[in-house]
C-alpha cells in the first residue's frame, strides 16, 4: 500500500468529520458554560473550580465526555481500515454509523431525551463493531 493510496481513502475524510463533531462539541460546552458563568470567567485563568450548574451547561459537558469515550476507538478503527485499504463494506457501513450516531447524539442529550439518547448511543458502538470486524475479520 502506498501513502496515495491511503490519502486516497474516504476513511480519512471521516476522521476529518470526526474532528468537526469534537470540535462542535467543544464549542457548545464552552459557549454553554460561558452563558453562565460570563466572559470574564471564559476569559480568566480559571483557577477556582468554579463549574456551571445549569442543566443545559451540564448535559453539554456530559455529552462531550461522552463523544471522547469512544472517539479514540474510532480514530484506531478508522486508521487501521485506511491502512488496509479496503473502503467498502462493514468499515465503510460502521464508520457511517457512528458518525451519524454520534451528530444525533448531540440534540438529543442537549434536549434530555431519555432512551431514545441510550438507543442512539448502541447505535454508535454497532458502528464501532462493525468497523472492528472489518478490521480483525
Amino acid at each position: 500500500m502506498t501513502m496515495d493510496t491511503i490519502a486516497a481513502t474516504p476513511f480519512l475524510t471521516m476522521v476529518g468529520w470526526s474532528v468537526a463533531i469534537l470540535v462542535l462539541h467543544i464549542s457548545l460546552q464552552a459557549s454553554l458554560s460561558t452563558l453562565e458563568l460570563g466572559s470574564a470567567w471564559n476569559a480568566g485563568p480559571r483557577d477556582e473550580e468554579k463549574k456551571p450548574k445549569g442543566a443545559l451547561a451540564g448535559r453539554a459537558a456530559r455529552a462531550s465526555e461522552n463523544f471522547r469515550e469512544t472517539y479514540p476507538a474510532f480514530i484506531a478503527l478508522a486508521l487501521a481500515l485506511a491502512i488496509m485499504g479496503d473502503s467498502s463494506g462493514w468499515g465503510m457501513t460502521g464508520a457511517w454509523t457512528w458518525i451519524i450516531a454520534r451528530v444525533v447524539y448531540i440534540p438529543l442529550y442537549l434536549a434530555g431525551i431519555p432512551y431514545i439518547r441510550s438507543l442512539v448511543w448502541v447505535v454508535s458502538l454497532l458502528g464501532l463493531a462493525m468497523m472492528f470486524f472489518a478490521v480483525v475479520g
